[in-house]
């Protein structure tokens, strides 16, 4: 089958899709091999940029995914406004750089590092698809072991946990949208002085986030 017929077909897929086309499923359709598939995605995706287009392509884990260009969210914000955003808390960034950067890791070890409970905000950044269970660690009681998702790529745009970038050099904070959501996510900045904290700031960021799991399920009910 010609490359072009094959990029045609990929680029209606991703269309369709929606959520990130994983390389695997895309070379099981045309039954060749997934380097082949591979390469094309990355032409296609190379097209895409040299014409500056409104809509990119991003990679997620060797999975394949059109968002829009960062550089329009302005005009997108005002097509769709009201949106309401809602940035993470102190407390939920930090569980979260944990998690990232020590994954897999438990409960237990989580704590340790902020030296605070973090049951309410690992419940939390499940809720939200950015962490979740990866497995069982071997030891007394088995506690769950958890890991970043690849929703929490996408919103931070990695392309895969090697894209991380030193702990030092950590400085996005990452936004919510809400009705309608923003394909490709939205990054703020926060300092590292602001990441790490003191004690005081961890507390009343963690009763923060009880008030905003209280209010959520208010709403809901």
């Amino acid at each position: 089958m010609a490359n072009k017929t094959i990029k045609s077909a990929i680029e209606s897929m991703m269309f369709v899709w929606g959520e990130p086309l994983a390389i695997k499923d895309i070379a099981d359709i045309f039954n060749v091999d997934k380097k082949e598939i591979y390469e094309a995605c990355k032409e296609l995706q190379e097209e895409y940029e040299q014409e500056g287009r409104g809509i990119v392509i991003r990679e997620v884990n060797k999975s394949f995914q059109f968002v829009t260009r960062k550089e329009n969210l302005g005009y997108i914000e005002r097509l769709c406004t009201p949106v309401r955003r809602r940035r993470l808390s102190q407390s939920a960034l930090e569980t979260l750089a944990i998690v990232a950067y020590k994954q897999p890791v438990t409960k237990g070890e989580i704590e340790a590092v902020r030296g605070i409970r973090c049951d309410r905000v690992l419940e939390g950044l499940m809720a939200k698809e950015l962490v979740t269970i990866v497995g069982r660690a071997e030891t007394v009681g088995r506690p769950n072991l958890y890991g970043t998702t690849n929703e929490f790529l996408k919103q931070f745009e990695f392309e895969s946990l090697k894209d991380l970038p030193k702990i030092e050099d950590l400085e996005g904070v990452l936004y919510e949208a809400e009705e309608p959501p923003v394909i490709g996510g939205v990054v703020g900045q926060m300092s590292l002085e602001e990441l790490s904290g003191s004690e005081e700031a961890r507390e009343e960021s963690d009763a923060y986030e009880e008030q905003e799991a209280t209010a959520e399920q208010q709403e809901e009910e």
